[in-house]
């Protein structure tokens, strides 16, 4: 059942308007009536259609468990918070703190690209969100601009849409897990082949923030981008803004194919950003200290060109004294005298 403007839900969040809408889920923009300012929250609907008794149990308990999870990342800064999530009327909700900003995906226009500086950040804020997530055990699964929120009290990125949640929609529908693995959730273009599988691991997630960071270099959507057929190596760097090599090298890698090519945790890519930004902080210092040291050499050639004329118009001034000056002063002693 879809929800109208007005209507009241948990007994207290009253549904604004619709904010987008899947297969299986629509998220609505409400408010808390519970409040006295009316915040505003996010409501997610998970609409199952389920006739089985056993398969709506067995999704009911899969809902309140990833639930538990999601309310355990909360506490993180830039992933939202849990409100609440409960059941009605045989479909279940999530409810989650608003975040006010605007999505990367908005901001990524088709031939405006990004330059390396605003990648680097994008990459550094989401790539600490990977490391807490991954060290709670969670793999996110649809790491795409759409999905990554630029916040706009801070400039700060949040992580939202957690992949974990929409499983058990196409769970329910399917009445089993796939033998072969989890479900294949995600967003084409960023997702890699192994979560096609059904197979992702945490470095699916460092591959769709790797894709996100090209599409923010080149403009053009992963899917539209070309692979070697051989080696499956991507072609995107002629299509990009000016990039250092650096930086090129750590993207390669974390777009690797084969998962194996990759890099194996956030960690170890925040390592290698890390280096960048050192190596550039030190070329500023050796640039300015040059430039300190060129301007030093300036005055001092100057100084030397001056200095000949300097030393002449001092003895002049010497001379003038001894011969001039001087000698009057002795004759008007001697009268004196």
């Amino acid at each position: 059942m879809n929800l109208t403007p007005g209507e009241i839900i948990g007994g207290h969040y009253r549904i604004l308007c619709l904010l987008g809408r899947g297969a299986f889920s629509q998220t609505y923009l409400a408010e808390n009536l519970y409040r006295l300012s009316g915040a505003k929250c996010v409501v997610k609907q998970l609409q199952l259609m389920i006739s089985s008794p056993l398969i709506l149990e067995n999704a009911r308990h899969r809902f309140f468990r990833e639930a538990i999870v999601l309310e355990n990342l909360g506490i993180h800064p830039q992933i939202p918070r849990l409100l609440a999530y409960f059941e009605e009327n045989q479909e279940f909700y999530l409810v989650q703190e608003y975040i006010d900003g605007c999505q990367v995906s908005q901001e990524i226009k088709e031939g405006k690209r990004w330059s390396e500086n605003q990648v680097i950040a994008l990459l550094q804020d989401v790539l600490e969100i990977l490391v807490f997530i991954h060290q709670h055990g969670v793999i996110h699964r649809d790491i795409n601009p759409a999905n990554l929120i630029i916040r706009k009290s801070d400039g700060k990125i949040v992580l939202i849409d957690f992949g974990a949640v929409k499983e058990i929609n196409t769970w329910a529908v399917n009445g089993k897990r796939q033998e072969k693995g989890t479900h294949s959730i995600g967003t084409a273009g960023y997702m890699p082949p192994e979560q096609l599988d059904g197979k992702p691991r945490f470095s699916s997630d460092i591959y769709g923030l790797g894709m996100t960071a090209i599409h923010a270099l080149t403009g053009i959507l992963p899917a539209e981008l070309q692979r070697d057929d051989k080696y499956f190596h991507l072609f995107w760097r002629e299509q990009a803004a000016q990039v250092s090599n650096k930086l090129a090298l750590i993207l390669e890698k974390m777009v690797c194919y084969y998962p194996g090519d990759r890099y194996e945790s956030a960690t170890e890519v925040l390592h290698d950003l890390q280096n960048i930004k050192n190596s550039k902080k030190n070329n500023l210092v050796t640039a300015t200290a040059g430039r300190d040291y060129s301007s030093i050499s300036q005055k001092n050639t100057i100084l030397a060109k001056l200095l000949p004329s300097l030393l002449t118009f001092i003895l002049v001034g010497i001379t003038f004294i001894v011969n001039t000056i001087f000698p009057r002063y002795q004759a008007e002693n001697k009268l004196t005298s």
